[in-house]
C-alpha cells in the first residue's frame, strides 16, 4: 500500500498505514516461536522442536535489530525509543487514564520491546551453550528464569495493550495485524514492503522445514553434537529419578 493509498483511506476511517508487513510477521512469529517453545520446553521428545523455535527467535530479533535501523518510519528505533522522563510521563498519563496518543510504538511499549528483544537473545545464547553441554545446573536455571522473566513481561505487554486499547478506544492488536492505526497522511509509511514480509516467512517455515527434514541430524549436526545433542538439554530432576 502505498503513502497516497493509505491517505486515501484516512479520510473516511481515520487511519493510515503505520506498520510495515515485516513488523506485522515478525510480531506474530515472535508470538507463534515464544509460545511454542516455552510449551515445549519439558518435553524432551520434542527438544528438537524447542531448540528449532528458539533459534528461529534468535534469528528474527537479528532481523528486527536490522531493520529497526534501515526499515520503515515507525520501524525504526530512532522513532519510538525514548527516554525515562516520556516513559515516566506516559506511564502517569496513564495512570490518570490520558495518556498521550502516539501513531508508533508508546514509550512505555517501546521499553517493553527493547527489554524483549535483548531477553530473547539472552535465553538464545544461554539455550545454545547448554545444548553445547557446555553449561551446568547453574546456566540452566539461569535459563528457565530468562524464560520466566520473558513470560512475565509478555503479560505485562498485553494488560498494557489491552489498557490502552481501552482509553484511546483504538484496537492496537488489530492495527498490528492490518497495520493501521489513527493518525494522519502525513504520519502514514510509503509503502508495506510485503515482498521482504514473504521472504522472512518463507525463511523462517525453511528453517523449520529443513531441520524437520534431516531429523534427527538436523539441528544436532548444526551442533556439533550429532544424534547425542538431542539429549543434551535436559532437567536434573528426571535424572534424580
Amino acid at each position: 500500500m502505498s503513502e497516497l493509498n493509505g491517505a486515501a483511506t484516512a479520510a473516511s476511517d481515520g487511519k493510515v498505514l503505520v506498520w510495515d508487513a515485516p513488523v506485522r510477521v515478525f510480531h506474530w512469529l515472535m508470538v507463534l516461536c515464544f509460545a511454542g517453545a516455552y510449551l515445549t520446553a519439558e518435553q524432551d521428545g520434542l527438544r528438537l522442536l524447542h531448540v528449532t523455535l528458539g533459534y528461529s527467535m534468535v534469528g528474527l530479533v537479528v532481523f528486527r535489530l536490522l531493520w529497526g535501523v534501515i526499515g520503515t518510519r515507525h520501524a525504526r528505533f530512532t522513532s519510538f525509543v525514548r527516554g525515562p522522563g516520556k516513559v515516566l510521563e506516559y506511564l502517569k498519563g496513564l495512570a490518570q487514564r490520558k495518556p498521550a496518543h502516539y501513531v508508533g510504538h508508546n514509550p512505555a511499549g517501546a521499553l517493553a520491546i527493547v527489554a524483549m528483544l535483548g531477553l530473547t537473545l539472552a535465553i538464545g545464547v544461554t539455550g545454545w551453550t547448554l545444548f553445547q553441554d557446555l553449561g551446568g545446573d547453574a546456566l540452566e536455571e539461569t535459563h528457565e528464569l530468562l524464560a520466566n522473566l520473558m513470560v512475565a513481561l509478555v503479560a505485562l505487554h498485553v494488560a498494557a495493550v489491552v489498557v490502552s486499547s481501552r482509553l484511546h478506544r483504538e484496537n492496537l492488536v488489530a492495527a498490528m495485524v492490518t497495520g493501521r492505526k489513527r493518525g494522519t497522511a502525513g504520519e502514514a509509511i510509503r509503502s508495506a514492503w510485503r515482498p521482504l514480509a514473504v521472504v522472512l516467512l518463507a525463511a523462517v517455515l525453511g528453517f523449520g522445514a529443513v531441520q524437520w527434514y534431516d531429523a534427527p541430524t538436523g539441528i544436532a549436526a548444526l551442533s556439533g553434537k550429532g544424534e547425542h545433542a538431542a539429549g543434551q538439554v535436559r532437567h536434573h530432576e528426571g535424572d534424580e529419578d
